[in-house]
């Protein structure tokens, strides 16, 4: 196989998340040579494997086999990846099965390197990913495998191939909070206590409003308010109790503490209660590193493009690495049509993806 097939390969197996597809096995068996770790969790499925080469530092490869669910409407079978008008289409083009092709076919036809390889898979990224590669982590640390850098092929490309990598990324916290009143009727609001009129007074001070801002490499972090409920879905009671919740992408500027502060400000004098839950903390990979020095020398080399070093987006499983104090950084085909119908990218961007890591593996030194 080449990288193509290799791609088309993978295309063709159903495997929305958790479901791997028999991917996992698959590469264990494609890549005969490498020690062989799963750490499969309930219905999630994980795999490392690596091979040390010779004394030097360990570069590990990740990413994810599981997809979204195709949904309807598609041009072509999403299970089935289909040339036409110059794209390969299928669910899991560019998120990520590109990127998983691109560095298992690397990785597979890598003869020397300067320490030890490793390539590292799950199928629980685009789910909770409470079983995935965290679970894998955990077990790598505990018998001392952990790598001292990871490339998470994500796709990261804006406009061309080979502009952006992600260095970092943005935490998100989610809040919750229930703005208390007292049930009426209407036609007496002096009697009540109306928590939406409470609320509409001080929505302006809150919606999209910048908690700090932001620096060289995260945007600012903005209260992005996402719902707002309340009411008996009748015209003449007003309502006992109002929910709204909302969702702040944080850089390191702004924490829990912060937030709380926020919201007790704008909701001074009223009754409220608060919950905040955080599903990933901020994270920025030094950019004067040996990690990203390379992979920006290897991109340079294959496109012509010196790539920016972006934080913007959601989250990724480089979020559960960076705490560990592992150099991190995402790169991948460009991201304009993931988990949408017609997910495509093209043949050119996947073959460049696995020159740019097949360089990168031969310049690690």
């Amino acid at each position: 196989m080449n990288v193509i097939d290799l791609f088309k390969y993978m295309i063709a197996q159903k495997s929305e998340t958790p479901d791997d597809g028999g991917l996992l096995e698959f590469v264990e068996k494609y890549l005969p040579d490498f020690t062989v770790v799963r750490v499969d969790v309930e219905d999630v499925k994980n795999l490392f494997l690596y091979k040390k080469f010779s004394e030097g530092e360990h570069l590990c490869f990740a990413g994810h086999v599981d997809v979204v669910p195709a949904g309807s409407g598609w041009d072509t079978n999403p299970y089935e990846a289909v040339e036409k008008d110059g794209y390969i289409y299928g669910r899991g083009t560019q998120d990520m099965k590109s990127g998983v092709s691109a560095f298992t076919q690397a990785i597979k036809e890598t003869q020397n390197f300067h320490g030890t390889l490793s390539l590292l898979l799950t199928s629980d990224e685009e789910g909770e990913g409470t079983n995935g590669t965290i679970k894998m982590l955990e077990y790598l640390k505990e018998h001392n495998l952990l790598p001292h850098a990871v490339v998470v092929a994500e796709p990261t490309c804006e406009e061309s191939f080979g502009d952006a990598i992600k260095v970092g990324r943005r935490g998100s916290i989610n809040g919750y909070i229930t703005l208390k009143g007292k049930q009426g009727h209407a036609a007496y609001p002096e009697k009540a206590i109306n928590p939406i009129h409470n609320i509409s007074k001080i929505l302006g001070n809150m919606a999209g409003v910048d908690l700090d801002n932001g620096d060289a490499f995260f945007s600012p972090s903005k209260f992005v308010i996402t719902d707002i409920r309340s009411g008996m879905q009748v015209t003449n009671v007003t309502p006992s109790h109002l929910d709204m919740m909302f969702n702040v992408r944080n850089t390191t500027l702004t924490t829990q503490k912060e937030i709380e502060a926020f919201v007790a400000e704008q909701f001074k004098g009223l009754d409220y209660t608060l919950k905040l839950t955080q599903g990933s903390y901020p994270f920025r990979t030094n950019t004067d590193t040996k990690l990203v020095h390379t992979i920006d020398k290897a991109i340079e080399k294959v496109t012509g493009l010196k790539p920016k070093h972006s934080t913007a987006g959601g989250t990724s499983d480089a979020r559960h690495i960076a705490p560990l104090g592992i150099d991190v950084v995402e790169f991948g085909v460009k991201n304009d049509t993931i988990h949408s119908i017609n997910e495509r990218t093209t043949q050119k961007e996947v073959q460049d993806l696995y020159e740019v890591f097949k360089t990168m593996i031969g310049m690690w030194k």
